[in-house]
C-alpha cells in the first residue's frame, strides 16, 4: 500500500475499518477522545457496533470477556496515554486468562512523538515485552499489521496484540492505495498440533496400569473450546472429573462422574491426575500436599509450553503439549490399542458418593432455612430462591465478589459450557459489569435475544464499575444485576457507626444501589425478604426479555461472621526454601 494525493482510494481510517469488516469484527469496545473519535465514528458507519463505555477499565474487561465468549479476537479502542493506562486492567486479564484481544490506541502525531506531545507515551515499548505482538501503523503497513494482530491473538496460546494508530494517520486527508475489492483478506485460523505420540502411549499405559488406583481428570477453562471431545473422552472411559470454576459446563454438574461436591476427598485420594487446560496454580493448590496426595502423579495437557512443568518438576516428562481436542482423541486411540474396550471400572467409590450426597444435603439445608421476619437474608437462602426462578440451560451467569462468587459457584449448577463467568485466574474484582455487558452483546444478535444474562455481585464489587449500568441501559442490553448487600468487603459490621474508627472492610450500611440504578435509567428494586426477591426477579426477567430493560436488585443480607478476613484458596503449605 502506498500514499497518494489523488481523490480515488481510501483514507487510512476508512481502509483500516474496511479491513476490520473483512475480518468479521462486528463489535468494538472503548471510549472515544481525540484522535480516535473519527475512527470510532467510521466503524459505526460501516455497521460495526461501537460499545462506548464510561471507563476504560470496564471497557477493557468487556472486551476481554467478549473474546472469551466468542472464541475470536475482541477489539478494544482507547485514546493514548492515560486511556491506555486505564485499559491495562483488561489487557492483563486477557493475558493471564489467555483470551484473544486486539487493542487499538491512538497516539500522538508522528512529528510530536517523544517531544512532549499531547498524551505522549511510547505505548509500543510499554507493551512490547508483555503482549504477543505490537506495531505502529504507517501508510504502508496497515494490511500486514492487522493480519499479524489477528493471527497472533488466536494462535496457541491465545492472547493480546496491540496496534498503535498515530493521530496524523487518523486525521490526515490524504488517501492510501488500498487492496482491490477482488482480493479480500484471508482470515487466519488457529493451527492445531497433536502431542508427541510416544508420550501419549506412555501416559495411556501408565493410566491403564494404575486402573486399581484413583484416577482423576481436572478440567480447566482452557479446555472449554474442546468440550465435545472431552465429553466423549470422559464418558467413554468412565473417568471421574473435577472442573475448575469456569470449566463448569464442559460436562453437566449433575454428571455421575463429577466429584465437585467431594472436592477435598478427591484431591487427597488421587493417585494419577490428568490435567486438561488448567494450571497447577493457587486454584489447584499448586498440586501440593496437604490438599493433594503427596505421591500423586500429575500429567499436564496444555497448548502452552510455559504451563508445563510448573509446580510439577518430577513429572514434566509426561506432559502432553498440543491441541486439547487432538490430545484426548490421541489418548483414546492409545487406550484402545493397548487394551481393547478399556474402561476405568473403578469410577467413583461408594465412600466418595456418600460424601457427595452428604454435602449436597447440607447445601439444601442451608438454602431451605426458615428466615424469621426480623432476620436478614443470607447468601444461601437468596441463591436457593433465585435458582428456582432461573432456567439454568438458558442463563449466562456472571459472579463477582468474595463470598458472593464463592458461594455462587456451589449454588448454581451448569450443564452448558461458557455460561459461567467469574474472576478467573487473577481473582479480579471489577470484571462484573464488563463481563455482563459482553455476555448480553454475545446473546444479542440480529436484533434477537438469546439467553438471560444475570450478574450476581457483592456490594463492594458493584462499586468498581457501577456507572456501566448506564451503558447497559443505553444499548438496551437487558442485564439483570443482583447486588448482595452486606454493607462491607467480605463482611459488614454488626454495630455500625459512621466515623473514622470503622474497620477497613466496612461500607455505608444498606446503601441504595437500587436508587443509583433508577437515576441511570434502569429499574431498581430494594429487597428485604424472599417474597420481595421473587417479585423483583420475576419482573426483571420479564422486562429484560420483552423490552431489553436493565434492572438492579439490591438485596439486603446479614453482615456475616465477624471473623478475621481470610482466603481459603490461598492456604499454601509452608515454603520449602
Amino acid at each position: 500500500m502506498s500514499l497518494t494525493t489523488k481523490e480515488e482510494g481510501l483514507t487510512a481510517t476508512e481502509y483500516f475499518v474496511s479491513l476490520l469488516k473483512q475480518y468479521e469484527i462486528d463489535t468494538v469496545f472503548g471510549i472515544v477522545g481525540i484522535p480516535i473519535v473519527e475512527l470510532a465514528d467510521k466503524m459505526i458507519e460501516h455497521g460495526i457496533r461501537f460499545i462506548s463505555c464510561r471507563n476504560e477499565q470496564a471497557a477493557s474487561y468487556a472486551a476481554s470477556g467478549y473474546g472469551y465468549l466468542t472464541g475470536k479476537p475482541a477489539v478494544l479502542l482507547v485514546v493514548g496515554g492515560p486511556g491506555l493506562i486505564h485499559a491495562l486492567a483488561g489487557i492483563y486479564n486477557s493475558m493471564s486468562n489467555k483470551w484473544p484481544l486486539i487493542v487499538i490506541a491512538g497516539s500522538s502525531n508522528s512529528e510530536t512523538d517523544q517531544v512532549g506531545g499531547f498524551q505522549d507515551l511510547d505505548q509500543v515499548s510499554l507493551l512490547n515485552k508483555y503482549v504477543k505482538y505490537t506495531v505502529k501503523l504507517n501508510s504502508i503497513n496497515i494490511p500486514t499489521a492487522l493480519f499479524n494482530a489477528y493471527n497472533f491473538a488466536i494462535q496457541s496460546p491465545m492472547g493480546v496484540t496491540y496496534i498503535d494508530f498515530p493521530g496524523n494517520l487518523i486525521e490526515g486527508n490524504y488517501k492510501v492505495q488500498a487492496q482491490p475489492a477482488t482480493n479480500p483478506v484471508s482470515i487466519p485460523r488457529r493451527v492445531r498440533c497433536s502431542p508427541d505420540p510416544n508420550t501419549v502411549n506412555e501416559v495411556a499405559k501408565l493410566i491403564i496400569e494404575n486402573s486399581s488406583n484413583n484416577v482423576l481428570v481436572i478440567l480447566g477453562k482452557g479446555a472449554v473450546e474442546f468440550h465435545k471431545d472431552i465429553n466423549k473422552f470422559i464418558n467413554t472411559f468412565n473417568l471421574p472429573f473435577l472442573p475448575t470454576p469456569m470449566a463448569k459446563g464442559i460436562l453437566p454438574d449433575s454428571h455421575n462422574l463429577n466429584v465437585s461436591s467431594a472436592r477435598s476427598k478427591a484431591l487427597k485420594d488421587a493417585n494419577i491426575v490428568l490435567v486438561l487446560g488448567a494450571r497447577l496454580n493457587w486454584i489447584l493448590h499448586f498440586g501440593e500436599s496437604p490438599k493433594w496426595n503427596a505421591k500423586a502423579i500429575f500429567i499436564q495437557c496444555d497448548n502452552d509450553p510455559s504451563n508445563l512443568g510448573v509446580n510439577n518438576g518430577t513429572n514434566t516428562n509426561l506432559s502432553l503439549l498440543g491441541d486439547l481436542g487432538l490430545t484426548v482423541n490421541s489418548l483414546s486411540d492409545a487406550f484402545s490399542q493397548i487394551t481393547l474396550n478399556w474402561k476405568y471400572e473403578k469410577g467413583i467409590s461408594d465412600e466418595m458418593r456418600g460424601i457427595i450426597l452428604k454435602n449436597q444435603f447440607k447445601l439444601q439445608e442451608k438454602e431451605q432455612r426458615l428466615i424469621k421476619d426480623k432476620d436478614l437474608l443470607n447468601y444461601n437462602v437468596v441463591y436457593g430462591a433465585l435458582r428456582k426462578l432461573m432456567d439454568e440451560s438458558k442463563t449466562v451467569l456472571v459472579t463477582e465478589g468474595a463470598n458472593s462468587m464463592d458461594i455462587a459457584r456451589i449454588s448454581f449448577p451448569s450443564s452448558v459450557p461458557k455460561q459461567r463467568l467469574d474472576a478467573g485466574t487473577n481473582a479480579t474484582m471489577g470484571i462484573g459489569l464488563g463481563y455482563g455487558i459482553a455476555a448480553c452483546l454475545n446473546e444479542l444478535r440480529n436484533g434477537k435475544r438469546g439467553k438471560d444474562v444475570i450478574l450476581i455481585q457483592g456490594d463492594s464489587a458493584f462499586g468498581f464499575s457501577g456507572m456501566e449500568i448506564e451503558t447497559a441501559v443505553r444499548f438496551k442490553l437487558g442485564l439483570i444485576i443482583v447486588v448482595m448487600n452486606n454493607s462491607g468487603i467480605y463482611h459488614g459490621v454488626l454495630n455500625y457507626k459512621p466515623d473514622m474508627t470503622m474497620p477497613s472492610t466496612s461500607l455505608s450500611q444498606k446503601c441504595r444501589y437500587d436508587t443509583v440504578a433508577i437515576g441511570l435509567g434502569a429499574n431498581g428494586y430494594l429487597v428485604n425478604n424472599i417474597q420481595e426477591l421473587k417479585q423483583a426477579f420475576t419482573k426483571s426477567l420479564d422486562d429484560s426479555r420483552s423490552k431489553g430493560e436493565t434492572s438492579v436488585i439490591n438485596v439486603i443480607i446479614e453482615p456475616g461472621k465477624q471473623t478475621k478476613v481470610a482466603f481459603a484458596w490461598q492456604n499454601k503449605p509452608t515454603s520449602k526454601l
